[in-house]
């Protein structure tokens, strides 16, 4: 795993310490380079190694491109409200997996394709279940609502597989 170290960052009761910038040697990010914390970096590459690519092999007979996310660091609270505990994404330590896309161009995505019963659907469901083995929180739309349309993957401290 090729990555490049993240200057360090703190304000308004977040941060952005032990950080880094994946560039190469496992499935590509989409936007690319989030600054994501050490952990979360391993743990998404051991997700892309052992769930990820052998997954895309086997349910939908090629290779990923791409991990199409919806963020990794934001200063805020869970949920975006106005009090409570910050979100682990106020620490780099997380990260919203909206969908996947295929080396033909295939795209998958978790909002309104994680339920059905054809190949997109197992091999969501199987990222998500790949997942629980790398991350420590990882909560999809079987969990709420809020997580409808993506995986929210992280390295912090509650352990919980939805």
């Amino acid at each position: 795993v090729r990555f490049v170290e993240s200057p360090p960052g703190e304000g308004g009761g977040c941060s952005e310490l032990d950080g880094v910038r994946l560039t190469g040697g496992m499935t590509l990010l989409s936007p690319a380079r989030p600054v994501m914390t050490c952990r979360q970096a391993l743990a998404y590459a051991l997700w892309d190694r052992q769930t990820l690519r052998p997954a895309a092999r086997e349910v939908l007979g090629e290779p990923l491109a791409r991990v199409d996310h919806m963020g990794t660091y934001a200063c805020r609270n869970m949920y975006g409200r106005a009090g409570g505990p910050r979100s682990q994404h106020a620490f780099a330590n997380a990260l919203d997996v909206g969908g996947f896309t295929t080396a033909s161009g295939r795209k998958l995505r978790v909002l309104n394709q994680f339920g059905v019963q054809d190949d997109r659907g197992v091999f969501l469901r199987r990222a998500r279940d790949g997942a629980c083995k790398a991350f420590h929180m990882v909560l999809s739309p079987d969990y709420n609502a809020a997580h409808k349309d993506h995986l929210h993957l992280d390295s912090g401290f509650y352990r919980r597989c939805d």
